[in-house]
């Protein structure tokens, strides 16, 4: 089977449940090169070196056009967020998006949220009462966590469904397109209006909180002067504060909803959960490693010559990681098919590695495990309506789109 056909049933929605088989046949060749141009890598170690390796680079201004294969969710209207830069442009926007966001400046404003989350988390599950049947992803996956971004930056709670629909439209723009050229153009339009919808109403946001300070990310982002470098300009907040939303809210959907849908499909370590709730820890990087919410990231690009598995990646060539197959490589993972809530040394791909780690990991974290271990205690009898589930177009941001669950009712 060819790299090619590998990679286009990978983007195949008609395979998005179950990737894995596809990845494994991927990891026989660690590194391969799709004939439109991009080099796959699949294995974990392969993927461990690219991502701590200062010759790959995530700005896509080092891709030639004709090598771009995915329509950012970044404004082109605006500069790049962090994630597409690198350092020093990176390091600099990191730094002062950190300073409102954790240590050392911040330490305790993911902590403090602690006991909101807890609280929308039994607000949200109180709502199924009188209920045999609900929808995960709309009732609860994705509601949950535009509620605690929104909370965390600092949008008034009356404004918090406008979010969601722009999170949902602009993160679209991650999947590589499909469909006729008028479906794609629309698509292009959607994403661009909603680009522009929220671009307006954050640069509004961000002159109130300037005129009047409180303490949320927006205030902080608004008034900081920089320490040793210059602060953001209002179109440098306007792109991440837009990364922020998507990246707090879009990957923290399909942790729960793919982690409820693990649970479900192995009912042993649901009991577990049930029975000792500080399982939860490990079982969650469990779940990272093996339903990650991130399957893909495309788009890299090197600077120089890379070798890497016996192979050299020139200068300039797309680049994709696969860090999903990675999760599921045997030469890091023994079992890596068997889900194992307490495995050990499960230092996964699940939120990156390297520069790019994920900055908002602690708070997803926290989200996973406060939702995960209500829905379990509560849920009295809890099972799949349809398995496997309906799942999202998006090959990179994968989920379900829906998730039936019957139950026989609430637990107090």
């Amino acid at each position: 089977m060819t790299s090619v056909s590998l990679l286009g049933q990978i983007l195949d929605h008609a395979n998005r449940a179950d990737p894995y088989p596809l990845y494994a046949e991927l990891r026989r060749t660690p590194v391969v090169r799709d004939e439109f141009g991009p080099y796959l890598v699949s294995t974990y170690w392969e993927i461990h070196s690219l991502l701590h390796d200062p010759r790959v680079s995530s700005d896509v201004r080092h891709l030639a056009p004709e090598a771009r294969t995915t329509v950012s969710t970044d404004d082109p209207d605006l500069p790049p967020s962090f994630i597409r830069l690198d350092p020093p442009d990176h390091d600099r926007l990191r730094r002062l998006i950190m300073r409102t966001y954790g240590p050392p400046h911040a330490p305790r404003r993911v902590y403090d949220l602690r006991g909101e989350i807890s609280s929308i988390v039994s607000d949200l599950i109180g709502r199924f009462q009188g209920r045999d049947r609900i929808d995960l992803v709309e009732d609860f996956s994705y509601p949950f966590p535009v509620t605690v971004i929104c909370r965390l930056l600092g949008v008034p709670h009356e404004d918090e469904q406008r979010f969601h629909g722009w999170a949902d439209t602009v993160a679209t723009a991650i999947e590589p397109p499909v469909g006729t050229p008028e479906e794609r153009q629309a698509h292009r339009e959607a994403v661009r209006e909603a680009r522009h919808q929220l671009a307006a109403y954050l640069s509004g946001l961000i002159d109130q909180r300037r005129r009047a300070p409180r303490d949320d990310m927006i205030s902080g982002l608004a008034t900081d002067r920089g320490a040793d470098e210059s602060p953001m300009s209002l179109p440098e907040m306007l792109s991440n504060l837009t990364l922020l939303l998507i990246a707090g809210h879009e990957t923290t959907v399909n942790i729960i909803s793919n982690g409820m849908l693990t649970l479900l499909r192995h009912p042993d370590a649901l009991e577990r959960l049930r029975a000792d709730p500080d399982l939860i820890y490990p079982l969650v990087e469990e779940l990272l490693r093996y339903e990650p919410p991130v399957q893909l990231l495309p788009e890299r690009t090197t600077l120089d010559d890379v070798e890497i598995a016996g192979t050299t990646i020139p200068k300039g060539a797309s680049l994709w990681l696969v860090p999903a197959s990675g999760n599921r490589d045997p030469q890091r993972f023994p079992e890596p098919d068997r889900f194992r809530p307490d495995r050990p040394d499960n230092q996964h791909f699940g939120f990156g590695s390297g520069i790019h780690n994920c900055i908002g990991a602690p708070l997803a974290r926290l989200e996973a495990q406060a939702a995960l271990t209500e829905l379990v205690r509560r849920l009295d009898n809890p099972r799949l309506v349809e398995d496997p589930p309906p799942y999202r177009r998006n090959a990179v941001l994968r989920g379900p789109r829906h998730l039936a669950i019957a139950y026989d009712g609430l637990k107090r």
